[in-house]
Formats: C-alpha cells, structure tokens, sequence
C-alpha cells in the first residue's frame, strides 16, 4: 500500500507539469493555428506590369538620363566641396598652430638673450671688431 502512495505522489507532480506545458505555447514551434496572412506582402510585391516596366525603364547597359547624370554631378560636386572646406580648415588651423609655435619660440629666445646680456653686462659695449679704435 505504501508503494502506491509513493508511486502517486511522484506521478502526480509530473502529470501536473505536463498539463501546464501543454498549454504553454512553444517559443520554437507554433501550431499554425491562428496565424493571420500578413498585409504587408502587398507593400512589398508589385504587380507584374508595374516590375516589367520598371525594368524596361533602365536595363543596366542603357545610358544615363540627364536628370540621373546631373544629380550625380551634383552629389560629386557637394562631396568636393565639403572635402575642400575640410582641408582648408584643417590647413588653416595648423597654420595657426605654427604661428603660435614660432611666436613663442621667438619669445623664448629672446629673453634667453636678454638674460644672457644682463648677466654677462659689465657696463661696457661689446668688443667687436667694428667698435674697437684704430691704433
């Protein structure tokens, strides 16, 4: 009597999981019960006269009509231009770099000659060649 006891109490939780599950709809597997036709196949595909013409509209050997012509010249055009503007900015701003480089080297040097004067100053001018008297 015992072991049927056990045997219900482990076949009653599995049997309870089972029922659950089957309720439960699988993330992997649907039935195909409910599912709806999709609306938007209509967007998507065109009617056959439609794709015939819009292929026999341009075939890809065909010539570029001037307005396609045109506004890829105009796409290339802008492109140019925007690059022009870049690399002029970019030319300008190291400009502006070097400027300031030289500026502050030159500031530099300078007062690295005029602290050399002042220390080695003795209250008399230079002995160069061009100062010296005749004798």
């Amino acid at each position: 009597m015992a072991w049927t006891h056990t045997a219900l109490l482990t076949l009653l939780p599995i049997v309870f999981i089972l029922i659950v599950l089957a309720g439960v709809e699988s993330a992997a597997v649907r039935d195909g019960k409910d599912i709806e036709p999709k609306r938007s196949s209509k967007r998507v595909f065109m009617l056959a006269s439609d794709a015939s013409n819009f292929f026999k509209h341009r075939s890809r050997r065909s010539p570029k009509t001037y307005n396609e012509y045109y506004a890829e010249q105009r796409v290339k055009m802008g492109a140019k231009e925007r690059r022009r503007e870049y690399l002029e900015e970019q030319s300008n701003e190291h400009e502006n770099y070097l400027e300031e480089e030289r500026d502050e080297q030159y500031e530099r040097t300078r007062e690295r000659n005029e602290q050399w004067r002042e220390f080695h100053y003795d209250g008399l001018y230079p002995q160069y060649p061009h100062h010296r008297p005749y004798v």
